[in-house]
């Protein structure tokens, strides 16, 4: 299968300037070759996807619970579950068009390994907590946007439906990425420029680094990169 560049005439201005900022919040980029084994592992792709929507609710909720008194973090993080869980049923209906069926996985190296550099100390704890979630959610953009030329190119009817689905996805994880970051600044107080470095190596390294297991965050097949 070819690659190309992202069908960028078919973002608005808006969102190229959306992906641009995350790109380089990110730094690197999602490996090919992971690309290609994805595009050619729906399924496993699609399983992963509908586990990563129903997580990323389940996390925000999980800081709803561990810090009521904050009523603005409260606020935010109550509608970013609200939309996890509906991206999570909008995947579900793509699996059962293709006819897949749910099931358990085990975690991937990804996000267990970014949360394993959480601070246990507050307000430490709770920044690096939100500063997690803006790095999950900007590689989930990204690899949505990287993903939809890919699918493009199968000329396959579900794939180009999925595209449009993806497509369709980027700007309310942008906007996710967003909110993570705001509120990590309004509670921190300092600048965040040397833990969001020493963040982002962790997080490079994940993406980059040939990984055992296929999943959504995973890295480049260790098999195919090996």
């Amino acid at each position: 299968m070819s690659y190309h560049a992202p069908q960028d005439q078919a973002l608005s201005a808006q969102l190229l300037s959306m992906l641009a900022d995350i790109k380089a919040f990110l730094g690197v980029s999602t490996p090919t070759l992971w690309l290609q084994t994805a595009v050619n592992n729906l399924e496993a792709l699609l399983v992963d996807h509908a586990q990563c929507e129903k997580k990323a609710a389940s996390a925000a909720m999980q800081l709803m619970f561990r810090y009521p008194q904050d009523a603005e973090l409260c606020r935010r993080m109550s509608k970013l579950a609200r939309e996890e869980l509906r991206h999570f049923e909008q995947v579900a209906a793509h699996m059962q068009a293709r006819q897949i069926v749910d099931r358990q996985q085990t975690a991937s190296r990804y996000a267990s390994s970014l949360k394993t550099h959480i601070r246990k100390d507050e307000p430490h704890r709770l920044i690096d907590a939100l500063l997690v979630g803006a790095f999950i959610e900007a590689r989930s953009c990204e690899r949505f946007a990287a993903l939809v030329p890919w699918l493009v190119d199968t000329g396959r009817p579900a794939d180009l439906e999925l595209a449009d689905f993806y497509r369709g996805l980027l700007a309310s994880e942008g906007r996710h990425f967003k909110h993570y970051i705001e509120l990590a600044e309004a509670r921190a107080g300092y600048s965040l420029e040397a833990r969001l470095a020493e963040l982002r190596a962790v997080e490079n390294t994940l993406v980059i680094a040939p990984d055992e297991t296929f999943r959504f965050h995973s890295g480049p097949p260790l098999l195919l990169a090996g």
